[in-house]
């Protein structure tokens, strides 16, 4: 029988996270699923503990190299028999409603090719948090949605990847770029979003978990800063000038500013004045981001995220 929804959880030497996120998967309230698991690449050890979960529903495509994650991805949606396909990253899960909520949701949708997202918890060694901190406001656009901010912490305007249910014919039409080295869900939205009939439907409930943990930075990716900034460039068409500056003076800017690369400083803010449109708050924003410390951005995004009632796993 075909089965109602296909998850697709790509992984990579993860054995015992990808087992949790397996399971949140099988102990959906809906049973008529089927769970891929592509693993990009040869590993021993996730093969065994996959191979401890018995359940006809799970399917493991194990690839011959490590291709990344948008690679696996799009293998999953090349083997799925559903039309519609959920996205679980293997360190993240899922509450048991998830999938029947978002499958009423775009089974209802006005839309062709809807795209399901939802709330979800953040845990992290401070507490919980539900994000994003705001649902998307009709008639918003996404890429204003997901770039404009109005603080200096992360969780306003989000739709992060295990939150995604959508149909397996957007996700042929729209794949998700192999070369692609960050902002993988990000340039998947703003692409998709582009396609006519396409449209974004919010479940305004917690539906799945998202562990952030602390992020350690390092030298190697403490100037990626530059990957963002041309990342951006090359996705002006899809943005509006608005997200456009305010990408380049929150996000990219603060990674800039974290790896203490003062000549980005006039770049960025040329570039948003020049190409974008900026508004006092962006620019209050981009002082924020370089003026103040990043631990003291760190404690008092700690600070914010507080404690709240513990949700069901």
């Amino acid at each position: 029988m075909e089965p109602l929804v296909s998850v697709a959880i790509p992984t990579y030497r993860r054995p015992l996270l990808v087992k949790r996120a397996v399971q949140s998967a099988l102990n959906q309230t809906i049973d008529q699923i089927e769970v891929i698991v592509v693993m990009d690449g040869p590993d021993e050890r996730t093969r065994e503990v996959l191979a401890q979960i018995d359940d006809p529903r799970l399917r493991v495509i194990e690839l011959p190299t490590n291709q990344g994650v948008s690679e696996a991805r799009n293998t999953a949606v090349s083997h799925a028999r559903s039309k519609w396909i959920a996205h679980l990253d293997d360190d993240d899960e899922w509450m048991p409603q998830k999938l029947e909520l978002q499958l009423e949701a775009v089974k209802r949708s006005q839309y062709t090719l809807p795209i399901a997202t939802c709330y979800l918890v953040v845990r992290s060694p401070n507490g919980e948090a539900i994000w994003p901190r705001r649902a998307p406001k009709h008639s918003e656009p996404l890429s204003e949605y997901l770039f404009v901010r109005n603080s200096l912490f992360q969780g306003e305007g989000l739709i992060q990847g295990s939150t995604i249910l959508t149909a397996k014919e957007l996700l042929q039409k729209v794949p998700y770029r192999s070369n692609s080295q960050k902002h993988d869900d990000w340039d998947w939205l703003l692409r998709a979003i582009a396609i006519e009939g396409v449209g974004i439907e919010f479940v305004a409930e917690p539906l799945s978990i998202w562990y952030l943990g602390e992020q350690r930075q390092t030298l190697s990716n403490a100037y990626d800063w530059q990957y963002s900034f041309n990342w951006i460039q090359a996705q002006r068409s899809l943005v509006t000038r608005r997200a456009y500056s305010s990408f380049l003076l929150a996000e990219v800017s603060s990674r800039a500013a974290y790896a203490g690369d003062w000549k980005a400083f006039w770049l960025l803010l040329w570039e948003a004045i020049r190409r974008g449109s900026p508004r006092p708050a962006d620019l209050g924003l981009f002082l924020g981001m370089w003026l103040l410390p990043p631990d003291t951005r760190r404690r008092l995004r700690n600070f914010l995220i507080r404690p709240t009632p513990a949700m069901p796993t």
